[in-house]
C-alpha cells in the first residue's frame, strides 16, 4: 500500500515539480501501440490517432513491418490504425476504452498516462492554450 508524505498540501510549484519527477520514470512501452494527442481547435475536439507497433528484446518500440526501431528524432510518417476523437477527456476515453471493437491498451501505465494527457490537452482546449503531449 502506498503511503503519501505528512504534507499534502503542494505549493502550484511543488506540484509541477512532483509532476515533472514523475514524468522521468520508466515505464513499460505497451505492445498493444502508441498515440499522438491533439485538439482541433475549429471542431472543439480532443484527438488520438492510435498507431500499432511491436517491442523488440532491447524494449524498444519497433516498426511492426520491418522491425527497425522507430528514431527519436525527427519526422515518422505512418499511417494511423485508428482515429479517435471526443469533446472532452472522459468522452475520448469512453470511446477508446469502452467503444472500440477492440480496446488499443495493453498496459494500465499507458491507460493512465493517456488520462491524464487527455485531460491536459482538454484544458488547453478550453483556455485557448497550446497542448504539446508529454
Amino acid at each position: 500500500m502506498s503511503t503519501l508524505s505528512t504534507n499534502t498540501n503542494l505549493s502550484p510549484e511543488e506540484r509541477i515539480a512532483l509532476d515533472d519527477k514523475l514524468s522521468q520514470r520508466f515505464i513499460k512501452l505497451d505492445p498493444g501501440g502508441y498515440f499522438i494527442i491533439y485538439i482541433d481547435r475549429d471542431k472543439g475536439l480532443i484527438c488520438a490517432e492510435h498507431y500499432s507497433n511491436d517491442i523488440n528484446e532491447q524494449g524498444l518500440a519497433v516498426d511492426p513491418d520491418t522491425g527497425e526501431p522507430f528514431p527519436c528524432k525527427g519526422e515518422l510518417k505512418r499511417t494511423p490504425i485508428g482515429i479517435y476523437r471526443g469533446r472532452t477527456a472522459k468522452e475520448l476515453g469512453i470511446k477508446i476504452t469502452e467503444e472500440a471493437s477492440t480496446c488499443p491498451l495493453t498496459c494500465f501505465d499507458h491507460a493512465l498516462y493517456l488520462g491524464r494527457e487527455f485531460v491536459r490537452a482538454e484544458m488547453a482546449l478550453v483556455n485557448g492554450q497550446d497542448y504539446i503531449q508529454d
